[in-house]
């Protein structure tokens, strides 16, 4: 892992509600992660940007822009089929897990963990564990409110310096904590290393 960037950690996050999808509270999630990032302890290491209507060629701009530490995607999923980006008429454009996992393999030395925010994700998750260290999917359909508390939890507790597995583990206990029936929903993968509930090979 690179550790040049420990003073300030980037996180990307690219929403994307195409037309023709049902609408996601992208905005209401965007606003959850930059109030839990700008309340909490360390809210001066994290710097976020954020990216609306993301098409593919986005990604790549971003990524080499901003040289992300973290890269949070709010959007649709359809599992094997991929992740839901525009094209240039604001319509699905689906990107598969291999061409994901792929471009963000180029970045590897630089991105520390991914979280695919979108339904039936798991698969892109598991694909592009194989470069990057921690990746987040859903194993199935996320509902907008667990959607928004697991991000809460997972940032409030980044915020609060704590690591990636365990800042996972309190995104999955805010939706419990909200009585909303999703908790088992997200599933963290370690590069080619699939954990849920015990942590392997942690260095």
């Amino acid at each position: 892992m690179n550790h040049n960037h420990s003073l300030v950690t980037t996180v990307l996050l690219l929403a994307v509600n195409p037309k023709g999808t049902s609408p996601l509270r992208l905005d209401e999630e965007m606003r959850q992660i930059e109030e839990e990032l700008k309340l909490s302890r360390q809210r001066d290491r994290f710097h976020l940007i954020s990216k609306m209507a993301v098409r593919p060629v986005d990604i790549r701009r971003a990524m080499l822009d901003y040289r992300p530490q973290i890269v949070h995607f709010c959007g649709h999923g359809a599992g094997e089929e991929g992740l839901a980006f525009e094209n240039d008429i604001g319509t699905v454009q689906l990107v598969s897990a291999e061409a994901l996992a792929h471009l963000f393999g180029f970045f590897a030395t630089q991105l520390d963990c991914i979280v695919l925010n979108a339904c039936y994700s798991e698969v892109q998750a598991h694909a592009i564990s194989q470069h990057i260290n921690y990746v987040i999917g859903m194993k199935q359909a996320i509902g907008d409110q667990a959607a928004i508390k697991f991000a809460g939890g997972f940032y409030g507790t980044l915020g609060a310096g704590e690591s990636f597995e365990f800042a996972y583990q309190i995104g999955c206990s805010e939706i419990q904590l909200y009585g909303i029936p999703e908790h088992l929903t997200p599933v963290i993968k370690k590069k080619s290393v699939n954990f849920r509930q015990t942590v392997v090979g942690i260095d």
